[in-house]
């Protein structure tokens, strides 16, 4: 018989105990995280204990992401054991934590009166359609719905806290599992400090489009930066007539003041696909990307665990509309063996919660990694496909490679591209794994050196290292913020 109980005298913690034999091993595992237990006893009773958080790539301890974890007892014969008794949803002060059978349910810490339609609703009224009069010299900021603390939105988060460090910045979060920046402030998405920070802010900052029903105050101010410069065709652009996406896109696009691009391609292509054609598009690179000209990728290979010295292969695939999780086209244990490299696996954002990492020796599922620009920095050559990171790497001038078995049905059926990849890509693309192999292994960059070049000169010709400089000076100048 196991007993089960939370507990929150040092950190949330879930609390086994049992009688005889203590186990080998207690462990909760997740898709993106796992937990070792305490194991304590001395045979005739054991307690394990399990810390609800976690640290991952070097950094801080914070409470574990939330989702599905399943409780494994080893050398304990755990398939007999019974399970404990259930543990209902129980408050942990930074998430909130149930135990059913043998699994564990991790939940952001929001108060249950508002973890409904009828709380939601109540909330909006309150902050978003009633809200205080003025605003609160902040920035909200908010980078991939909230799943991490990424992309333009940080790097400009670090320019405006060098600058303007007496400015409130609050990041949106899916729960506390988030790392934020040093001296921002979490507020967990659809509670009631998140919709009083997104409704009082002056400026909003962010990279994807704005929900909860988000509605502009007037005299707010929202920065679109978006993600990417586009190979794939988006918003009103995408195959096939939808009236109800078509006055989606119109409405969100409504909410933006202002729209951040990469380079004129990207403002082009950009302003079309969202209506967004007659308010203003900032041209100033982007500034994910000042680290990859100024930065420094020892503390990432340390954080990783790479040693100085190996090769570094990144597979970032972009994300399918058919498909929740990562394309299976690479098998990253047989790729690190077969190019003596060590591989990182970068899922899409969209596949991050339904996705599980990848496993094998020399591979590293990064998915979960905090900013991908640190992943680009590290790495000595780029496996992609029809992602906008071919954008961003390009910056580096190292070697890439478009690993493209679906073109026909990806081009032809679920996006549709605004150019012709072959006829431009600054490498090699190839249609399976054996051929990736043998083009890594040819290493023929010369053959590809003209079209890189062309390729940066339209791409990356403001990606100097400066553009959140340039950003924040804009954002300053124009009055967005008290300074």
């Amino acid at each position: 018989m196991i007993e089960a109980s939370f507990t929150t005298d040092e950190v949330p913690a879930l609390v086994l105990a049992g009688e005889g034999e203590r186990p080998a091993s207690v462990e909760i595992v997740g898709a993106r995280a796992q937990v070792t237990a305490r194991v304590t006893g001395r045979g005739k009773t054991w307690k394990a204990t399990l810390p609800l958080r976690a640290a991952r790539w070097g950094g801080p301890e914070l409470p574990l992401p939330s989702g599905s974890y399943e409780v494994r007892i080893a050398d304990a014969e755990g398939s007999a054991v019974r399970p404990p008794e259930g543990l209902p949803v129980t408050q942990l002060g930074t998430l909130r934590a149930a135990l059913e059978g043998w699994t564990l349910r991790v939940s952001p810490p929001i108060n249950p009166a508002y973890d409904s339609g009828e709380g939601q609703d109540a909330l909006e009224r309150r902050y978003a359609t009633r809200p205080a009069s003025g605003f609160e010299n902040a920035v909200f900021f908010e980078s991939f719905y909230g799943r991490n603390a990424s992309c333009n939105p940080l790097a400009i988060d670090r320019e405006l806290a060098r600058r303007a460090p007496h400015v409130t910045r609050y990041w949106s979060v899916v729960d506390l599992s988030i790392a934020v920046p040093d001296g921002a402030i979490p507020v967990i998405e659809g509670s009631p400090e998140w919709w009083r920070a997104r409704g009082a802010a002056r400026l909003l900052v962010v990279n994807d489009w704005l929900r909860r029903r988000f509605a502009r105050r007037k005299g707010q101010v929202v920065l679109q930066t978006w993600h990417g410069t586009p190979l794939k065709r988006l918003a009103l652009h995408r195959p096939g007539f939808d009236p109800r996406r078509m006055a989606a896109v119109v409405r969100e696009s409504r909410r933006w003041n202002v729209l951040l691009a990469q380079n004129p391609y990207a403002a082009r292509i950009l302003g079309k696909a969202y209506a967004f054609l007659t308010r203003p598009v900032w041209v100033e690179g982007y500034p994910r990307n000042d680290v990859l000209t100024r930065g420094d990728g020892t503390a990432t290979r340390e954080a990783l665990g790479i040693r100085p010295g190996e090769k570094v292969v990144l597979y970032a695939p972009t994300w399918r509309d058919d498909r929740d999780q990562i394309v299976d086209f690479v098998d990253p244990g047989a790729l690190a063996a077969a190019t003596d490299a060590v591989v990182l696996v970068r899922g899409h954002s969209r596949t991050l919660l339904p996705g599980r990492d990848a496993e094998g020796p020399r591979v590293i599922d990064v998915t979960g990694f905090p900013d991908t620009s640190l992943l680009l920095l590290v790495a000595d050559a780029l496996v992609t496909d029809y992602s906008s990171v071919m954008f961003d790497f390009s910056v580096t001038g190292k070697p890439m490679y478009f690993l493209v078995p679906d073109m026909e049905h990806y081009r032809g059926e679920l996006r549709g591209f605004y150019f012709d990849l072959a006829a431009h890509a600054p490498g090699p693309m190839v249609r399976t794994q054996d051929e990736l192999v043998a083009a890594l292994a040819a290493d023929d960059a010369d053959a590809y050196a003209d079209r890189y070049a062309q390729w940066r000169e339209k791409f990356n010709a403001r990606d100097d290292g400066h553009a959140a400089e340039r950003v924040v000076t804009r954002i300053l100048d124009q009055g967005f913020i008290e300074i």
